[in-house]
């Protein structure tokens, strides 16, 4: 949980001695420290608008909304102020009745011959695809876009070196550009991206 940025441990009748004396990883101690412990499921969840549970399904006949892991983001991002994710034992999962209280279930995609995951491997699971973003926009985020008018630089030397190279035909200059412009702007370019490659195509030009 503290890996992923989570905090709010809430525990349903745990076995007590393990779990006083429990030891957190390096850096996580916090978490186990401010644990809330509890009776029962309702008690745990009461002000919660949006219980999740997890399971891996098996042979049960589950009358809830369900949903693969990675396909519950929206609805989790929805309720994001007060959201509770249920996990059973490792030993028995969620019980019927602790599905009874939850407004949607979530499944890890796994192999139909195992099933089964090591509690704190799904947890893990779990709170990495509530934060993760996708690649693209992680990668995206990280670094400056390039401008419109860098896009059109761009656009300008690498059509020009077409026409003298000969790949682009007399009267097709412009449908050619237009196609070049719709091309770079499907690559997503960085503004150090955009530098990178009209420096490569200028001495490409030249060279010629």
């Amino acid at each position: 949980m503290s890996n992923f940025g989570f905090s709010q441990l809430r525990v349903v009748n745990p076995y007590e001695v393990a779990f006083r004396e429990a030891r957190s990883a390096v850096g996580a101690s916090a978490v186990l420290q401010s644990a809330r412990t509890y009776l029962n499921v309702p008690e745990a969840v009461v002000d919660s608008a949006l219980v999740i549970g997890t399971t891996g399904v098996a042979h049960r006949r589950l009358k809830h909304p369900f949903l693969r892991l990675d396909q519950s983001k929206q609805l989790i991002s929805e309720n994001a102020a007060s959201i509770a994710l249920l996990f059973g034992s490792e030993k028995v999962g969620l019980s019927n009745e602790d599905l009874s209280y939850c407004h949607a279930i979530v499944n890890i995609p796994t192999v139909q011959e195992n099933t089964s995951m090591n509690l704190g491997q799904a947890v893990a699971v779990c709170l990495y695809e509530l934060i993760r973003e996708p690649t693209d926009t992680a990668v995206l985020r990280a670094r400056e876009p390039a401008t419109t008018e860098d896009l059109e630089r761009l656009t300008g030397v690498l059509s020009d070196a077409l026409v003298s190279s000969g790949y682009t035909k007399s009267g097709t200059v412009d449908s050619t550009t237009e196609k070049v412009r719709r091309l770079i702007r499907r690559l997503n370019l960085s503004k150090e991206d955009t530098e990178l490659l009209l420096g490569m195509l200028r001495k490409i030009s030249r060279r010629e």
